[in-house]
């Protein structure tokens, strides 16, 4: 098995307060990997700890075999690990199209003169063109980010991650806030993700969840609780007591 993305030994403190405790994961490539745990298991600041938001007090994280540990978060960019958030980070003033040709100027390094090269290049517009169509927002490309539905802001943020071209990605609750009208896209624009991106998905919707991963890691309290198959997870009277609050003989 090749490992995408590792995490050994990671340890989060604040102040007196362990967040992460001793987390060692490994993300097979080309996994559809579940992170899933109750309120203040430590989700989040296990994906700022792998995206580089925040640094471990002890511990490693190696994608695909190197050490990023001491990266910068637009290192680990370059080097093929994306993210999205829990609340969308887009501009609110620019129109789909042009968040996703900014997207993809940055990665070719144009990113200064974005605006002068859109619609100069044909290989440029066709990757355009084809995000876009991917995220079913063909529709909307030329509306302003602000106006548009939230699940149509959370495609696009998941259009911008994979204009990056990661070979990682880690998505942060992308159905959260989404009306249930328009989970459904969600839910497929997730589906259809490239298989040739790993992906790590953290997500409260266990709809989602067991529809999406092939394995499931259960974070308690910064720690690994239980890791398996979704079948595996389901049936683990751990994870039942975590989450439905019954007795572990149950």
């Amino acid at each position: 098995m090749t490992i995408a993305l590792e995490t050994i030994g990671l340890n989060k403190q604040f102040g007196g307060l362990a967040v992460t405790q001793n987390l060692s994961l490994q993300i097979a490539a080309g996994a559809r990997h579940a992170l899933i745990g109750p309120n203040g298991a430590g989700k989040t600041t296990v994906i700022n700890l792998l995206t580089g938001v925040l640094k471990p007090n002890s511990g490693c994280i190696r994608l695909e075999g190197n050490d990023i540990t001491d990266l910068p978060v637009h290192r680990r960019v370059l080097q093929g690990l994306s993210r999205t958030f829990q609340i969308n980070q887009l501009y609110p003033d620019l129109t789909p199209l042009e968040t996703v040709g900014l997207a993809v100027s940055e990665r070719l390094g144009h990113g200064g003169d974005w605006w002068r090269r859109m619609g100069t290049r044909g290989d440029v517009n066709d990757e355009i063109a084809e995000n876009l169509a991917r995220f079913h927002l063909l529709d909307v490309m030329n509306e302003r980010t602000a106006t548009l539905p939230y699940g149509k802001q959370r495609l696009l943020e998941i259009a911008v991650a994979i204009a990056t071209k990661p070979r990682v990605l880690l998505l942060d609750e992308p159905a959260a806030g989404v009306p249930e009208s328009e989970r459904h896209d969600i839910l497929a624009a997730v589906a259809a993700l490239p298989r040739e991106v790993t992906v790590l998905l953290i997500e409260h919707d266990m709809d989602l969840v067991f529809i999406f991963a092939d394995r499931i890691s259960v974070l308690v309290s910064g720690a690994l609780l239980v890791e398996g198959s979704p079948d595996e997870v389901a049936r683990d009277p751990r994870v039942k007591a975590v989450y439905l609050g019954e007795g572990a003989d149950a």
